[in-house]
């Protein structure tokens, strides 16, 4: 299985020496796209150095403002992450989604989010991922190097890749920025109604990206969720008024009143 359709996603980068040796470790196992977000570093000579044969990786790299566009067309967003906690619930190691992963990039852009080297991914960046895996290692110090952590994951993808014949191809997925759309449409009629809390309404909302991400959203079902979001909306605008009144016409009880 070819892995074209995988990129590797660097958020806010600050060694360019760092970002050469990516750029080497994607060649080495198959992987072409790299995108850079927000880099801290100026001077590309370092990437260009330590790329060594990789140069054609680094001549395509690109470099956006925000994570956003990153993956906006992506219809997986995997993020990495070193720790645990509220928004921090891996689905899996590297080694147990890559299967996954490459069976998904046969049809979507599959984007593998990779934060900063001092501290990783923030909750921000996480609550873009639609989901996590982690690389397993020793509790004494399991953060590992930017570039030794884009290795791993791209060598367990190669595995995979060469593991799994070739299929048909799986079902296509809503791009990110579709997905994006949503999820703001659902927290706007969810607030609506009361059912998110107005002083942390993504607490709740994070639960929902996990739920859906795990699934996996086809084009379909973002339009019919997003249905749902417009008819939260209508209802709350007056709409169970023509409702009820539609339902007297009909003889059907009348649905309660809304409060």
């Amino acid at each position: 299985m070819k892995l074209e359709n995988c990129r590797v996603v660097l958020v806010r980068p600050a060694g360019a020496a760092n970002v050469g040796a990516v750029a080497r470790a994607m060649k080495n196992m198959g992987l072409h796209q790299l995108v850079l977000v927000q880099p801290r570093f100026r001077n590309r000579f370092w990437v260009r150095a330590m790329a060594v044969h990789a140069g054609d990786v680094v001549a395509r790299m690109r470099v956006v403002e925000n994570l956003a566009d990153a993956v906006a067309d992506a219809g997986l967003v995997v993020g990495t992450t070193s720790r645990a906690g509220l928004y921090r619930t891996p689905l899996g190691s590297a080694r147990e989604l890559a299967p996954r992963l490459v069976a998904a990039a046969q049809s979507n852009v599959v984007a593998l989010v990779f934060g900063p080297e001092d501290h990783g991914l923030s909750n921000e960046d996480i609550k873009r991922c639609h989901q996590l895996l982690t690389i397993p290692a020793s509790p004494e110090y399991p953060s590992l190097n930017l570039a030794q952590a884009v290795m791993v994951v791209c060598y367990e993808l190669f595995l995979a890749a060469q593991a799994q014949p070739q299929s048909e191809l799986g079902p296509r997925w809503a791009p990110a920025r579709d997905v994006e759309f949503l999820f703001q449409r659902l927290r706007d009629a969810f607030l609506r109604i009361g059912y998110l809390h107005p002083q942390n309404p993504d607490h709740i909302l994070f639960a929902f990206r996990r739920i859906l991400g795990r699934a996996g959203l086809e084009e379909r079902d973002v339009k019919i969720l997003l249905g749902l979001a417009r008819q939260i909306e209508w209802y709350d605008d007056g709409g169970w008024r023509i409702l009820q009144e539609k339902q007297r016409e009909a003889g059907v009880t009348a649905a309660p009143e809304k409060r």
